[in-house]
């Protein structure tokens, strides 16, 4: 005999996995709470994880590596100027 399956809308399904990623309660905690097995939210993580980022997680992920970019930028200029000062 199987056990029936516990259907998970997919905003719920989200939702789930957006508790876990915050990391406040451990995923058999969060499983049992849904009625689920521990397995099935690690599947949807595996596959969440091999799946290509969307356009907006891109996006993003650009302009943050942007924003450091310019961060370090201007740490290196203030360090260069510092170090320029102290030897002049």
């Amino acid at each position: 005999m199987s056990t029936p399956q516990t259907i998970i809308r997919p905003e719920v399904r989200q939702q789930i996995i957006e508790r876990v990623k915050q990391g406040d309660k451990p995923i058999p905690d969060i499983a049992a709470e849904h009625g689920i097995s521990p397995n099935v939210i690690y599947g949807w993580l595996s596959r969440e994880a091999a799946a290509p980022p969307s356009i907006l997680e891109l996006t993003k992920l650009k302009r943050e590596n942007q924003a450091l970019l310019e961060l370090i930028g201007k740490i290196t200029l203030e360090l260069s100027t510092v170090k320029k000062k102290s030897n002049g």
